[in-house]
């Protein structure tokens, strides 16, 4: 079941009370209305998130930004909070495992087990349309768990942003918290010397989940038994070493997470060497053709990895989507990607000062596959990296939390028409007055904008995108700081928040008691 099947269940189940059901009377006359009329489109009134633990490390310092934007149709009541995944209990560790011990198999760090949770939230939001923010410090930060209903449900988006100075990983790490489900992809992970990748699994409900982690090389399937049937327990985190799965060692892997029974919210940490380090989101649902907005103009380097989850071969036509107009990459005109494999290719720096977005279509036949890019800037020693996995469209509504008023990217790119976009910066965490702006980008084309801000800015903002008029809008946003020299980055991509869900008119039909 893949994740708009989930999203539209919840939240028709949610709306439930808001539609109500067909009252138990005759309609007015027989073919009154011979038509169905348009599903209307309604807030959610229940959104979950889930924010993996931020580091590992002592000198981490990590903030988090709550933002709900303003909604209309959800009423005045609901609720938002963020709190810690259940913590170790007072009567010590979980029988047969001692404190802050790995298994020994999976390299699951067993020091956070499941018990009571605490009862103080750590972010509890006040108000629809202003970010409130809270922050941590060093290795011991919580993963959270949030819950968010009525007003506070539509699109709430929580941001995780960590600044660590030095050490593996070192640079700026950041993630959106997303919605639990049952099925994720990674392309882009790595077992090799040099990276230290977890894949962070967080369990939201009162019953366990069992989950399976499978990983996919360049020559098909590595074999590991230790990651069938993991045991993720309710209310609690496990972070999972991807390198104790297998022996064999390989850069350009992808994962996949697949739960067998309850759900979880999935990340993986990838933490280099040499080259710092980011979170990598899963990519969208394998499609025939995918679009990886957001590569930095300043990339030295943009390494494509792509799987194919099927049998079937899939050859896939490789553009970059730049200010001007879609090109096509020279020497990288296409790519080939095995069925069962994954597929590595290095781009070098294909954006070659201009912003841009990575688009991929079949060459003939559609094979679904999933992808996503490991972008490096700087040079020699003082380099940063970061991914950008394949996403979905903006569609109806898409928000970004915890920008600032320098240090943020907003990346649109339009691959097929022309499309208006307008761009809303919200009231800032400590003060400000929103602003909007609206953009025109021309079909085929990334536009790197310098967002608006708050009039009067205090901290942080969000910014909210709302595509007005022609074809598809992808979008990310970057976030840079100087961390000593290195150009320190962090980029997320902008998918549909899902706010709203179709809800169809119904009439009242008695004949379907007597069937």
């Amino acid at each position: 079941m893949n994740r708009t099947t989930l999203s539209l269940i919840a939240g028709t189940t949610a709306l439930a009370a808001v539609t109500g059901f067909a009252a138990l009377s005759q309609p007015d006359a027989p073919g009154a209305r011979t038509t169905a009329e348009a599903a209307a489109q309604l807030p959610v009134e229940r959104t979950s998130l889930l924010c993996p633990a931020p580091s590992t490390s002592e000198i981490a310092e990590t903030s988090y930004t709550s933002f709900t934007p303003v909604t209309k149709g959800t009423g005045g009541d609901g609720e938002a909070e963020l709190r810690a995944a259940a913590e170790q209990s007072a009567d010590g560790p979980a029988a047969g495992e001692e404190d802050g011990a790995s298994d020994g198999k999976t390299g699951k760090q067993t020091g956070k087990q499941p018990g009571k949770q605490t009862d103080k939230p750590v972010l509890t939001p006040k108000e629809p349309g202003k970010p409130v923010t809270g922050d941590s410090s060093g290795s011991e930060a919580p993963a959270l768990v949030g819950t968010a209903d009525g007003r506070f449900a539509p699109g709430w988006t929580v941001q995780e942003t960590t600044e660590v100075a030095a050490g593996t990983g070192r640079g700026l790490q950041g993630v959106n918290c997303t919605a639990p489900d049952t099925n994720f992809w990674f392309p882009g992970v790595s077992t090799a010397a040099d990276r230290t990748d977890y894949v962070h699994l967080t369990n939201p409900d009162d019953s366990a989940a069992v989950v399976d982690i499978e990983l996919y090389g360049k020559d098909g399937t590595l074999k590991s038994a230790v990651g069938e049937g993991l045991t993720i327990q309710p209310h609690s985190t496990d972070p999972v070493l991807l390198s104790t799965l297998t022996a064999e060692k390989q850069s350009g892997l992808t994962v996949h997470v697949n739960v067998r029974s309850g759900r979880v919210g999935a990340a993986v940490q990838a933490l280099d060497d040499r080259i710092g380090g980011d979170w990598l989101a899963a990519s969208a649902d394998p499609a025939g053709s995918l679009v990886l907005p957001g590569i930095p103009k300043d990339a030295t380097s943009v390494r494509l990895v792509a799987f194919a989850p099927g049998d079937a071969d899939a050859d896939l036509k490789v553009r970059l989507a730049s200010p001007s107009g879609l090109i096509t990459p020279a020497g990288h005109e296409t790519v080939h990607v095995k069925g069962g494999m994954t597929t590595a290719v290095d781009l070098g720096d294909v954006t070659r000062g201009e912003a841009g977005s990575l688009v991929l279509t079949p060459t003939d036949r559609s094979v679904p596959v999933v992808a996503a890019v490991q972008v490096v800037r700087g040079k020699g020693d003082r380099q940063e990296s970061a991914f950008i996995p394949a996403t979905r469209p903006v569609g109806t509504r898409a928000t970004s939390a915890d920008n600032s008023a320098k240090g943020s990217t907003l990346s649109l790119t339009a691959p097929e028409r022309a499309a208006t976009v307008k761009v809303t910066a919200s009231a800032g965490s400590e003060g400000g007055t929103p602003v909007s702006k609206t953009y025109t980008i021309k079909a085929g084309t990334t536009q790197d904008i310098e967002p608006p801000v708050p009039a009067g800015l205090k901290g942080t903002y969000a910014l909210t995108v709302e595509p007005v008029s022609g074809g598809p809008v992808y979008g990310a946003r970057a976030l840079a700081a100087a961390e000593g020299g290195v150009p320190a980055f962090t980029v997320q991509t902008l998918p549909d928040d899902r706010g709203t869900v179709a809800v169809p008119e119904a009439d009242e039909d008695l004949s379907v008691l007597q069937k």
